[in-house]
């Protein structure tokens, strides 16, 4: 049997679809695309016209690419831009009526809970864990050992919406970021409580800003390591605080320079940077790990 899943983020869309065999199965095929559903008016809660245009457009091309793979099942979800968007539903409804693909909008707790069945599959939780997933529109944190979740949620503070409300500098300047780390502290109050009683040892990023973070390192230091065909990659902290603090120093055009940067990240990854920064200082943490499973995997885990 083979399966689409179908991950409608705020910045990309995601298609992967994979063959299904005795509780197994073989991706044999993936793609992104940086749609931007979330551009001009995130905050604002709507996805401005040329947006919602790019999303059908988008997934009429899935549809096609999933007829000519024969695909048998097809499961799409829509996460943050989609779930607080007030036409929303009115996207649903068009790519319903123009693709015959079926969206589910789903919780910020149901997509933390997707994330880490995801992030589980990879063996990238090997002691006291948190999950970071950072998004466009939302980020997810979840606290978790290799047996069981233990506390999960999702934060309305994706890259996408910290971009559009406070990165009015290139470089960052001290006031921008300043607003946005005041604005995450108050946010994550209650993260950095579950943190403390249960002193997680490892960060581990999944996927996205993270999957960045490892290309420019690798790049940098002339690395032999794939990161496309890994499940996991193990950071070294020194080199991950390097490139962090590179990229807040850096201009747009500087940024895009970067060998391993793609386009879609230039601007976002340094709000990744910015939260996963803030994140390991209030935790303690010094430990950070790659899955490059998320959502998309974890959709995958519930067919099997």
């Amino acid at each position: 049997m083979r399966i689409a899943v179908i991950d409608l983020g705020t910045n990309t869309f995601h298609l992967l679809i994979a063959e299904i065999k005795q509780n197994n199965f073989d991706v044999i095929y993936k793609t992104n695309v940086p749609v931007k559903l979330g551009e001009g008016k995130i905050n604002e809660n709507v996805i401005i016209p040329v947006a919602f245009e790019r999303g059908l457009a988008c997934l009429k091309n899935f549809a096609d690419t999933m007829t000519a793979y024969q695909v048998d099942q097809v499961k799409a979800t829509a996460t943050s831009a989609v779930r607080s968007a007030q036409n929303g539903q009115d996207f649903v409804e068009a790519v319903r009526e123009k693709t015959g693909i079926a969206i589910e909008i789903i919780s910020g707790d149901d997509e933390a809970e997707l994330i880490y069945q995801g992030v589980k599959l990879s063996g990238a939780i090997q002691n006291l864990s948190l999950i970071m997933d950072i998004g466009g529109g939302s980020v997810e944190f979840i606290l978790c050992d290799n047996e069981k979740l233990i506390w999960k949620k999702s934060y309305n503070i994706g890259a996408a919406r910290l971009a559009q409300q406070f990165f009015n500098s290139d470089p960052i300047s001290d006031d921008d970021r300043n607003a946005i780390l005041y604005h995450i502290q108050g946010e994550l109050a209650d993260l950095f409580e579950i943190c403390e009683r249960y002193q997680p040892q490892t960060l581990i990023g999944s996927a996205g800003a993270f999957e960045t973070f490892a290309e420019l390192i690798i790049n940098k230091k002339n690395k032999q390591i794939d990161i496309n065909k890994a499940e996991t990659y193990v950071f070294n902290f020194d080199e991950y605080i390097e490139v962090a603090i590179r990229l807040l120093n850096l201009n747009h055009q500087e940024r895009a320079a970067m060998p391993g940067m793609i386009p879609l990240r230039v601007d976002m990854i340094v709000m990744a940077a910015l939260i996963t920064n803030y994140v390991l200082g209030r935790t303690k943490i010094n430990q950070l790990t790659l899955s490059t499973y998320d959502l998309k995997m974890g959709s995958l885990a519930n067919f099997l």
